[in-house]
């Protein structure tokens, strides 16, 4: 694991953002794993600066996001359809063609296999992660089995909290999701995590320093060969 720490945030994400626009210009054809939630948006807006500033080119990049809420048609606000395209896809020059996500709204055993094909028939260059503040990556919630392709997941209760900030009520957030599996992840070339604020700093503590176990399911990128960690200086608190 290479870990990087910044102290603010604005440093992290013009880092993260430089990393990314080296790594495309370098293969312009490059495979992305993509996340979603409120972690990657800051990365996404200095994505979307440097293609404006002709900096980069996303026009031959094929993308897999992690996940997608269960019953949530594309047209919602908050389905991870709408999110790529409000905060990336449509603000660049990618072919939306070769952007996949999983499908919400179909039977999810269908959803699963759609994009379990189109995920095996590709390696994935570098895939981008969040942190869960109980260690799930993807939607892989603790406990996830490391052996995990896609599958159908129930979000635990600190993950329907963390992300009800996005809806009207916690209500409102759907219960289930359809997930890219651990084994899955771990098949990318490169791994990016990116996990900023206090909040985070017990996980990456854990995932970083602690045992490789399920109860932690972002421990499993101790394993991988080549991961880069992006840290704010409260995320890294914890640390050694």
């Amino acid at each position: 694991m290479k870990i990087n720490v910044f102290e603010t945030k604005e440093e992290l994400y013009r880092a993260v953002a430089d990393f990314y626009i080296k790594a495309i210009n370098e293969k312009p054809n490059m495979i992305l794993g993509l996340a979603t939630g409120t972690t990657p948006i800051p990365l996404y807006q200095n994505l979307i600066k440097a293609y404006q500033d002709k900096l980069v080119s996303f026009k031959d990049i094929t993308t897999f996001n992690l996940d997608e809420y269960i019953g949530l048609p594309k047209t919602h606000k908050e389905s991870y359809f709408s999110f790529m395209r409000n905060q990336l896809f449509n603000h660049v020059d990618i072919n939306l063609d070769n952007t996949h996500i999983p499908s919400g709204v179909l039977e999810p055993s269908e959803a699963i296999k759609e994009f379990q094909t189109a995920l095996d028939a590709h390696q994935v260059d570098i895939q981008l992660l969040g942190l869960g503040s109980n260690g799930h990556i993807g939607f892989n919630e603790p406990g996830t089995s490391f052996e995990s392709t896609t599958h159908k997941t129930q979000l635990a209760l600190s993950t329907i909290q963390d992300n009800s900030r996005m809806f009207d009520s916690i209500d409102e957030v759907p219960t289930e999701s359809i997930t890219m599996g651990i084994k899955d992840i771990m098949r990318a070339s490169k791994i990016v995590m990116i996990a900023t604020g206090a909040q985070k700093a017990d996980a990456v503590y854990k995932m970083i320093q602690g045992p490789v176990d399920e109860s932690l399911p972002a421990s499993i990128l101790q394993k991988h060969d080549d991961v880069v960690i992006f840290l704010d200086k409260d995320a890294a608190s914890l640390l050694k």
